[in-house]
């Protein structure tokens, strides 16, 4: 089977998240601080994530607007998706990912997680909802 990553690309972190071997799970990993828009620099701390895991795929979160339609955010995700395939060979897959930071927010709130521990697992977290989210609609 193969894993795959997730990831919730954000202007100075990156949430990763990976799948299970079967391919049913996402757990998280770990957040990567990077400097937008510094691509060679975010696959650098990617790669060794990438070879731990032996990812086959990643899946990036593709902010849209509520209405759909692409923003900055968007494009940048985007861009980041493009470089990382063309540096790794890894194909990529861009994801929605309307409303995973709420979610992720509200879920951390409802475990009675403080403002200072929310910050620092937040993208993670967000990271392990678009990665889930796929692989649920992938059929595994």
């Amino acid at each position: 089977m193969k894993r795959v990553m997730g990831l919730d690309v954000g202007s100075k972190t990156i949430g990763v998240a990976v799948s299970d071997l079967m391919g049913w799970t996402a757990q998280g990993v770990e957040t990567v601080y990077w400097t937008e828009p510094d691509f060679e620099e975010a696959v650098r701390l990617l790669r060794p994530i990438i070879e731990q895991y032996d990812v086959k795929e990643v899946v990036v979160g593709h902010p849209k607007n509520m209405n759909g339609t692409i923003g900055p955010r968007g494009e940048a995700s985007e861009a980041f998706a493009e470089a990382l395939t063309e540096q790794t060979g890894l194909p990529s897959v861009l994801v929605d990912e309307r409303l995973t930071t709420m979610q992720a927010e509200r879920m951390l709130i409802s475990a009675d997680v403080s403002r200072k521990k929310r910050k620092a697992v937040i993208d993670k977290m967000a990271a392990v909802m678009i990665l889930q989210n796929y692989l649920d609609r992938s059929g595994n």
